[in-house]
């Protein structure tokens, strides 16, 4: 069963992440905040991030992103931003903070379920395929 880390300080959001996912037999795990987001996911290792772009403790969704980057046992975890702006960014990744996004896909609130299970599965099917190839667990 895949692990999944959900970060929103909107409790609405985290129980409809919440609902969805364990509808799908997912094991979710919420934070209402960066700092405990980035917490969580140093100690569960899950197999993927769900994180708002805006939140109260952290400047932005980013900067609790960027944390967990920097860890070498989550570093590689697939990561989806949920933002409530209506803007598409290049997902890539770079070798300096700063000069590209730590995210692996977008999703725009309000949260569509078929499309949130959909963008899931393809994160976890990446991490999957990850794995494979590196031959890491």
């Amino acid at each position: 069963m895949a692990k999944i880390v959900c970060v929103d300080d909107d409790k609405d959001i985290l129980e409809t992440c919440e609902v969805i996912l364990t509808g799908r037999g997912y094991e979710v795990f919420t934070a209402t905040g960066g700092k405990e987001g980035v917490k969580k996911v140093k100690e569960i290792k899950p197999d993927l991030v769900i994180m708002d772009v805006m939140m109260d403790d952290f400047t932005d969704g980013f900067n609790a992103v960027y944390e967990i980057r920097k860890d070498e046992k989550v570093k590689y975890t697939p990561v989806m931003m949920l933002t409530s702006v209506n803007q598409h960014f290049p997902q890539k990744f770079g070798e300096k903070d700063g000069e590209f996004l730590p995210v692996d896909a977008f999703m725009e609130k309000p949260i569509k379920p078929k499309e949130f299970l959909k963008k899931t599965q393809e994160l976890l099917a990446l991490k999957k395929e990850e794995i494979n190839v590196e031959g890491k667990k």
